[in-house]
């Protein structure tokens, strides 16, 4: 029978770095061609709201999920289901917000492992909310740094945020006043907000800086202005099909020259080195992320292992009486 594992289950049996190498390995499936990808696609409610549905499949490890999430009236819901290829059956259905949150997280680890500067000490984040915490957490655990400073537009939920990513990363977390105050001699930023205007600027970065920006994941948002993305000399995504429908910081930045896309590369290709990353420490790096199922799929195997050697989970009686049956 199907286990349903649930959000604290979640939590107990996932850490970033077990994610970090999880979203890793996946890659380097997707690019040997063992790992299937379908983008997200979209339905809008009359009168606000959506569905969102993506899937993939690691034909390797024999496993195919789907991720499924509802926004409605400023909440989302998110549910991972786990198939087994073998035999069709349903493996999991995981509760997936803090999922969802360490996937995204590890995919920036993943980018900031392969473009930062290998001597990389000082990051910056935009935005103070749980993705933001997860970014932070995830360039910690591929850089030594020695210190970080947030920048949010609320003043006591960035207080709050500093003082517990100090605590749990065990260095200094300090507040900035603005996005550039963040961003000075930062050598890593990640943008991790639900701003509706642009938050990092390309005359407020440093040489040698590697950006994660993960906020924008619509065609007419952003968080970087042109500047932010015409500096950067080296730029991957997650999946430039799915970039070019959702990715507003590319698809803006890039309008009226449909030939930029050709230098963008795929998170993948990075971590199997069929296109090369950073060349030398002066130049700007950008990871542009929208989110892939692929990741959903590799962190909720992880997940769905743990949680039999832990025996945790309940056992959920789908199809307990099968008898064969129609379409």
């Amino acid at each position: 029978m199907p286990l349903h594992i649930n959000e604290s289950e979640v939590r107990s049996l996932l850490d970033m770095p077990a994610a970090i190498a999880a979203v890793e390995q996946i890659s380097r499936k997707q690019s040997a061609g063992e790992a299937i990808v379908h983008s997200r696609r979209r339905i809008e409610f009359p009168g606000g709201g959506f569905f969102h549905y993506m899937s993939a499949a690691d034909l390797a490890a024999g496993y195919v999920a789907t991720k499924q999430y509802t926004f409605v009236k400023g909440r989302i819901r998110f549910l991972v289901l786990l198939y087994r290829m073998d035999t069709g059956e349903m493996a999991a259905m995981i509760e997936a917000d803090a999922l969802g949150q360490l996937r995204t997280g590890a995919a920036s680890g993943v980018a900031t492992k392969y473009l930062a500067r290998p001597d990389a000490k000082v990051a910056a984040i935009i935005g103070t909310g749980g993705q933001a915490r997860t970014q932070l957490a995830a360039v910690a655990a591929v850089r030594n740094l020695a210190s970080a400073r947030a920048y949010g537009r609320n003043p006591e939920r960035r207080a709050k945020f500093c003082r517990e990513m100090s605590a749990q990363l065990g260095i200094p977390v300090t507040e900035a006043t603005s996005s550039a105050a963040a961003l000075q001699d930062a050598d890593i930023v990640c943008t991790a907000t639900t701003s509706s205007q642009i938050v990092l600027h390309g005359a407020d970065l440093p040489p040698g800086i590697h950006i994660n920006a993960i906020g924008a994941n619509h065609a007419h948002k952003r968080e970087l202005d042109d500047s932010a993305v015409s500096r950067a000399s080296v730029i991957f995504t997650d999946s430039i099909e799915q970039a070019r429908q959702e990715a507003g910081d590319l698809i803006l930045a890039f309008a009226g020259d449909d030939s930029r896309w050709s230098s963008v590369g795929e998170l993948h290709q990075l971590v199997s080195g069929k296109v090369p990353g950073r060349q030398n420490n002066s130049q700007i790096t950008l990871f542009k992320s929208n989110g892939l199922a692929v990741w959903d799929l590799a962190v909720a195997v992880h997940v769905y292992l743990r949680a039999k050697e832990k025996n945790l989970g309940r056992e959920l009686p789908l199809w307990a009486s099968e008898q064969g049956g129609g379409q």
